[in-house]
């Protein structure tokens, strides 16, 4: 085998992929590498709500892959894969160019899942990628300058109701933050802070239902009573539809369909299989695909199939070790990926992935968090925030960017201990 000639191509630049080849990269993997993703940034979603309130910068949380990537020798192209033929180990992407493979990684993860409800995704707002949080951020920018200049009061109360739909770790930490942030912002233009309501819709009766999250369930519903402006719960609701004005609902226990008047609904609730995943699982064998049309990958990340590609993230499932959507999870899949194809390579035995879950983090409002550390300690309040930064910061994807983000971070610590303005858009306090 003439290993010079050999290619791994990675698509989807997230936790797994982007990971997975900056490890192959420190182990002095020999193929060339080729990362492909249809974005040009790198999105640390565990900290996106820091870039929405300004804790920290935007190119903090969301780094240029020309920045990461730099000096590494990885080849990046941006562009969308439209299709992957597992037989010939050929990729064809939305430009038209084809490229073939020795070996391939998957980690394209999942999308925002809608539950065929009427009037999504054209009127709400996901809250996944940069984009997602760029556009909801101008939109609650707008609503609360507009609502100042309204004097009719239902018009200006709907500009000022924000409805969160999913009461996931997603939903509730949007809640949280904005309880904080939006009367911070409205305060700081002259607003009266009690017209703001931040509503919390779950279709289950109780919040962090079936979640990781689940152990911190009471501590999350003690944090959103507790923030500047509480946090209105409408469990048990099914969203019927959802309208430029309005947001439709309806108990699971009545008939009687209810509006709830807003501008601004935040869609969290549900995920839906990746279209490019749903193209690759018509070539396996329907006895090697979960119950949600996953493909099933072996302990040692690869396709039961289709041994030279792996695979990690929500895009699969790992036989027999079943594992939550974290960022945590597919991190540790992504080193583990990168010592099997540099085992591979070198003719060594492959190793199972021991990926676990280390215990978990929430962000529940400005400067306030909830840790579950092994599952053993559970801790609230600023020390918690403190754990929750110095977690994530670890996990950011190069030596220099994390001292780039700890810098500014510790920077703004400091400043947070003296002016609370820092939690608002910098254009309002400039």
């Amino acid at each position: 085998m003439n290993q010079s000639n050999q290619t791994t191509m990675i698509i989807g630049a997230g936790f797994a992929g982007l990971f997975a080849a900056l490890h192959m990269r420190c182990k002095n993997y020999k193929p060339s590498i080729t990362l492909i993703d249809s974005q040009d940034r790198f999105v640390f979603k565990p900290m996106l709500f820091d870039a929405l309130t300004s804790e920290l910068a935007e190119n903090t949380v969301c780094p240029s892959y020309q920045e990461l990537l730099q000096n590494t020798k990885i080849n990046f192209i941006k562009d969308r894969v439209m299709d992957v033929d597992l037989s010939q180990k050929q990729i064809t992407l939305a430009s038209g160019d084809q490229y073939l493979y020795d070996q391939l990684v998957l980690s394209v993860g999942s999308i925002q899942g809608y539950m065929n409800t009427p009037g999504t995704p054209e009127n709400v707002f996901p809250f996944r990628t940069r984009e997602d949080m760029l556009r909801l951020k101008s939109q609650i920018q707008s609503c609360l300058s507009s609502a100042i200049e309204n004097k009719d009061e239902q018009s200006r109360l709907a500009m000022l109701t924000f409805a969160i739909v999913g009461a996931g770790p997603t939903g509730v930490e949007m809640a949280a933050t904005l309880a904080d942030l939006l009367p911070t912002w409205y305060a700081k233009l002259g607003g009266n802070i009690q017209e703001i309501k931040v509503v919390l819709i779950n279709r289950a009766q109780t919040i962090l239902s079936g979640d990781a999250n689940a152990a911190l369930k009471d501590v999350a519903l003690a944090a959103l009573k507790d923030r500047i402006i509480p946090v209105n719960l409408l469990l048990g609701a099914k969203v019927k539809g959802v309208y430029k004005d309005r947001l439709e609902y309806q108990g699971v226990d009545s008939e009687q369909i209810q509006a709830l008047k807003t501008q601004t609904v935040i869609w969290t609730a549900g995920i839906a299989v990746h279209p490019l995943i749903q193209l690759i699982s018509k070539q396996i064998p329907a006895e090697h695909l979960n119950k949600n049309g996953l493909p099933f990958v072996s302990q040692t990340l690869q396709l039961l199939d289709y041994p030279e590609v792996f695979a990690a993230g929500d895009c699969v499932e790992v036989q027999q070790q079943a594992q939550p959507a974290l960022a945590q999870i597919a991190y540790q899949q992504g080193t583990t990926i990168a010592q099997n194809l540099d085992a591979l390579e070198d003719g060594r035995a492959l190793a199972n992935c021991q990926a676990k879950l280390r215990g978990t983090l929430m962000k529940l409002g400005s400067g306030y968090s909830a840790a579950n550390i092994f599952d053993k300690f559970k801790i609230e309040g600023k020390s918690a925030d403190i754990i929750r930064h110095a977690a994530y910061i670890e996990m950011l994807p190069t030596p220099i960017h994390n001292f780039k983000a700890t810098k500014q971070w510790l920077k703004s610590e400091t400043i947070n201990l003296f002016d609370p303005s820092c939690f608002l858009p910098k254009e309002e306090y400039e």
